[in-house]
């Protein structure tokens, strides 16, 4: 019998037991010790189908207008679509702000323009009290991601990966041949001839952002991967 000890958002400790059963799935933030689903971290639950996950409120990223964000269409609805915007907050794309054209909702299956796993680059409108995100592909560098990968990183280290004026971030794209587009929500969509070794770079910068000496680092790792 499957038992669900937590609600969908509820803030959670560290060794919380969220739930007790085979038949959920432990997700990000969460881990199995027998029948029993325990939390890793102090943040929100996150309930999707038989997957249970927790959002660590740690380093998490805090929605502004005028932001852009990468996020990843998670669920459609006749008029709109749920967006994970790596965030406690949900990210919600309204059909008026993802589509110019005028859509028949009742003859017109929207997932045509955006479906469930799909990479979208958009812009934060607006952040009700709520705290639900409403974003727009209404903007000049708005656009559907295909292909690439994806890497996270701690949303407040992402002024360090863009670097000064753009350098570091310019200096990763030449020496691998990447098209790198760094999300404001900590979201990092790469795609070209060398991802992997763009994202050693940017996880050595993730992790090493305090040091001096970053910039001399990330090249060094660059020019020793580009030679293998």
């Amino acid at each position: 019998m499957s038992e669900i000890f937590v609600k969908d958002r509820e803030l959670v400790m560290p060794g919380d037991v969220l739930a007790k059963s085979i038949d959920i799935l432990p997700g990000n933030g969460t881990y199995r010790d027998g029948e029993e689903i325990i939390s890793k971290v102090i943040g929100l639950v996150k309930l999707k189908e038989r997957f249970i996950s927790v959002i660590p409120l740690s380093g998490k990223y805090i929605p502004k207008p005028g932001d852009r964000v990468i996020g990843v269409i998670e669920d459609v609805q006749p008029t709109f679509w749920n967006v994970n915007i790596n965030s406690p907050y949900l990210g919600l794309l309204l059909l008026g702000e993802a589509v110019r054209e005028y859509v028949d909702v009742t003859k017109t299956d929207i997932s045509k323009y955006y479906d469930i796993g799909e990479i979208i680059y958009a812009k934060v409108l607006h952040v009700s009290r709520s705290g639900v995100v409403s974003l727009s592909m209404n903007d000049p560098k708005a656009k559907k991601l295909r292909g690439g990968k994806l890497v996270r990183i701690t949303p407040y280290k992402v002024p360090r990966v863009i670097g000064r004026e753009g350098s570091m971030i310019e200096l990763i794209k030449e020496k691998t041949n990447c098209n790198i587009i760094v999300g404001q929500n900590g979201v990092i969509w790469i795609k070209g001839m060398n991802e992997g070794l763009a994202t050693r770079a940017i996880l050595l910068i993730e992790k090493e952002s305090h040091i001096t000496g970053l910039t001399q680092k990330v090249s060094k790792l660059l020019e020793e991967g580009d030679k293998k």
